[in-house]
């Protein structure tokens, strides 16, 4: 389900995953198929790890990287599942063809 809300999403962010809802910053967001696609993604990440436990391996994996990089960005951009999502949001039929925990080949030292 996608729901549009303004106030939920912050600041910078074009939308978010919480489980099971896709939220978007704005109503024409909704048609954006490689967005959906990479919230999507995360959909199925946090299904695959009962939702708790992939909201704390992202904090902690976002934690790590800012002491890594130094640097806000590149932490997010470096965390598995946004590797993941990043690396396969232009291919409309991933989720169909996806292993079970895709994720786990994105965390590495790079």
């Amino acid at each position: 389900m996608i729901i549009t809300s303004k106030y939920l999403i912050p600041k910078g962010y074009a939308a978010m995953a919480l489980f099971p809802f896709i939220i978007v910053h704005d109503q024409k967001m909704r048609e954006n198929r490689v967005l959906i696609n990479h919230e999507r993604i995360h959909l199925r990440q946090q299904l695959e790890l009962l939702v708790i436990f992939f909201y704390i391996w992202y904090v902690t994996e976002y934690l790590f990287n800012r002491l890594r990089y130094k640097d806000a960005k590149k932490a997010y951009r470096n965390i598995s599942f946004e590797r993941e999502a990043y690396a396969n949001e232009k291919k409309p039929d991933y989720l169909t063809a996806r292993s079970l925990w895709e994720f786990r080949k994105y965390f590495s030292s790079k």
